[in-house]
């Protein structure tokens, strides 16, 4: 029995080795496939669910290869999305109305208190026989009767308005169309008060002189209305 084991310790080695070469191919060829870079690859050989998480990065996809219903919340910021391929946010539909300008007749032409009906519940806009200037309602002609400085002042008080300010009736004065009243008007400014219901009121003439007479005298004058009343 040992010469049998003799005779075939030759054959055996071979056979040995052979089974060696073998595993040992295997295993070889087992890292030659690990080893594939993805060049190596046949384009679309590989379905999307062979592939590992991560396994390909953003820059090497096709634009319009992944259907927006594929991405995970949150993976792409705003600052990769094409602004002009946005339609209008829903919301924001009412804007295009200006729901604030209800009181305006449209809020197309609502741009200054001229171009509104309604502000804030009250009227705006210069009524007939006033002109829009310095940023107010001015009566273009001056008043009917004469009257002393007080009464002048409560007269435009019942009017909802005031007598103007020296400097800008002077002004006022020189604008197409004013005249002022002969003998000089009204303004609102007292610059001396030398006692009890003694005091001088500045007066504007026709040529935008500014002077002053007793506010017990009489002279005409014109008042300044709010834009807004």
């Amino acid at each position: 029995m040992g010469r049998a084991l003799r005779r075939q310790a030759p054959a055996l080695v071979v056979a040995c080795v052979a089974l060696v070469a073998a595993l040992g191919g295997t295993v070889y060829a087992g890292k030659t496939v690990k080893k594939l870079s993805g060049k190596a690859i046949k384009v679309k050989s590989l379905p999307g669910n062979r592939l590992a998480v991560g396994s390909v990065p953003g820059n090497r996809l096709k634009p319009g290869t992944i259907p927006g219903d594929r991405l995970a919340p949150g993976a792409i910021s705003g600052a990769r999305v094409e602004v002009s391929t946005l339609g209008q946010v829903p919301s924001a539909v009412h804007a295009d109305s200006a729901d604030s300008a209800h009181d305006a007749q449209t809020a197309l032409h609502a741009v200054s208190a001229l171009d509104a009906t309604r502000v804030n519940g009250r009227t705006a806009g210069c009524a007939q026989g006033t002109r829009f200037f310095a940023g107010a309602c001015w009566q273009e002609s001056s008043s009917a009767a004469a009257l002393p400085a007080p009464a002048a002042a409560v007269s435009c008080a019942n009017q909802g308005g005031e007598l103007p300010d020296a400097l800008t009736l002077a002004a006022y004065s020189q604008q197409p169309g004013i005249a002022v009243a002969p003998g000089d008007e009204w303004s609102g400014d007292v610059p001396v008060v030398s006692g009890s219901n003694i005091y001088a009121v500045v007066t504007v003439s026709s040529t935008a002189v500014i002077d002053s007479a007793l506010g017990s005298e009489v002279k005409k004058f014109r008042c300044v209305i709010p834009l807004v009343s």
